[in-house]
């Protein structure tokens, strides 16, 4: 395994590990539940937002290791920003996840999501690192109150 691929690992199994924003904001003003029945992955997440802008987020529940680590580096990644920023940044991680293997992509667009990027080597697993982004479109969209990768 490269060194890359390595820090890559490393940064997977800590967000695994010690997820970031694992918890439910006091201010939430949206909950969505995210379910995958092919691996079991079931979060709440909870979102605060005011206007354009997502104050703050936070996951509840369980899954698999990558479904978690995906979880945790996603709300990293669109706590404080605006709206339109997570729904871009929803569509250059679904696109590095969904390439064919070996295609190029721009690891400028997606950022420290990144290290998910092997994940696209699995298409079983794709489910897992996209699952709690569905849910996130879905509380930032606020019609539905569950999603599910099926």
């Amino acid at each position: 395994m490269s060194s890359l691929q390595d820090l890559y690992q490393d940064i997977v199994i800590d967000h695994n590990s010690r997820p970031r924003n694992f918890r439910k904001p006091q201010g939430a003003t949206r909950s969505v539940e995210g379910y995958n029945p092919l691996c079991g992955d079931r979060y709440t997440l909870h979102v605060q937002v005011d206007g354009d802008l997502v104050c703050d987020i936070g996951f509840e529940g369980s899954g698999c290791a990558i479904s978690k680590a995906s979880t945790s580096m996603m709300t990293e990644a669109v706590k404080g920003r605006p709206k339109g920023h997570a729904a871009d940044l929803f569509d250059s991680f679904q696109r590095m996840l969904v390439r064919p293997p070996g295609a190029e992509f721009d690891p400028d667009e997606v950022g420290d999501l990144e290290a998910l990027s092997g994940v696209n080597e699995y298409p079983a697993r794709v489910k897992c690192a996209i699952l709690s982004w569905h849910t996130l479109r879905a509380a930032l969209d606020g019609g539905v109150d569950s999603v599910t990768t099926e």
